[in-house]
């Protein structure tokens, strides 16, 4: 029996994670101090809170996990300058050091975008220096070198999705998607920044195939969870208008731009060549569906 312990299984990225397991045979272990991720067959869940270092390590000596993907990290708000980021790679080195000691043999660890230096705008693995402003961003990186060094040295491989932005069903209501959807549907008039900015995007449920597909994949090291396609924000917006049918105004500007490089945009042929994964959506069937669901869970 094939089993895999999921770190933030019950989140936006980690429930479809989570699906992705399951269809490729994998039992689940999903430990969390949330009760959001539905029971369901194959998955074994477990209340812990994660920080309760002593629970944890006997998690881990107990059930001698062979296979670990660890998606949680704190994604709240102000999360790019919450100190707390230093509390999770002190956290997430302790875990590693713990998965290997009891046998593990591969790991996959959650990056981000913002590990990179902004200013590059196409955003390469082995290339782009990671040298971002942000805690978030610098805290990511860290424990992509030092979890990273930690693995080889124990002949354990060792994965790192590093995932662009993304949306779709459950994403935090005040991020930039599901805020306009949400206005759009309730006719309300939509503020958002100037949207002059190009970023790259995925549905949440293809960025959770190719994270899927990476860890069973003998690809190691950095890849990119991107599209490899810039798209304007304003696009977006004008897009989610006409899947609405809006008719309302949209305040362009209202509301300010949160960092100023004006593209960024990941290279994806790590993803698409090694790994062998292409995406289910385009930009509107993704958009669609995101759409159907908030009429859905819209209050």
């Amino acid at each position: 029996m094939k089993k895999v312990l999921i770190t933030g299984a019950s989140g936006f990225i980690g429930r479809q994670v989570t699906k992705q397991m399951l269809e490729r045979g994998y039992t689940v272990y999903a430990p969390s101090n949330s009760s959001a991720l539905e029971e369901q067959k194959g998955v074994v869940t477990c209340e812990m809170d994660l920080f309760d270092r002593e629970k944890l390590i006997s998690y881990l000596r107990e059930h001698k996990f062979e296979n670990l993907i660890h998606l949680a990290w704190y994604v709240g708000p102000k999360c790019h300058m919450n100190f707390g980021n230093a509390d999770w790679l002190s956290l997430s080195l302790d875990m590693i050091k713990e998965f290997i000691a009891n046998g593990g043999k591969k790991f996959l660890g959650a990056g981000s975008v913002s590990e990179y230096d902004f200013s590059y705008g196409l955003l390469r693995e082995k290339e782009t220096p990671l040298d971002n402003h942000s805690l978030y961003g610098q805290a990511k990186a860290a424990l992509f070198k030092v979890g990273g060094g930690m693995c080889r040295q124990a002949g354990v491989d060792f994965k790192w999705a590093r995932i662009f932005n993304l949306y779709g069903p459950y994403e935090r209501a005040a991020r930039l998607m599901p805020s306009v959807i949400c206005s759009m549907l309730k006719g309300e008039d939509v503020k958002v920044s100037p949207c002059t900015k190009f970023l790259d995007y995925l549905h949440v449920e293809d960025t959770a195939a190719g994270i899927a597909a990476l860890f069973d994949s003998s690809v190691c090291g950095a890849v990119n969870i991107s599209s490899g396609k810039p798209v304007q924000l304003r696009t977006i917006v004008e897009e989610i208008a006409r899947l609405t049918n809006f008719k309302g105004k949209i305040l362009w500007g209202a509301l300010e731009e949160n960092f100023a490089d004006p593209v960024l945009v990941g290279a994806n042929e790590r993803l698409t060549k090694e790994v062998g994964w292409s995406p289910k959506y385009t930009l509107t069937s993704g958009l669609e569906q995101t759409i159907n669901w908030w009429k859905e869970h819209l209050k």
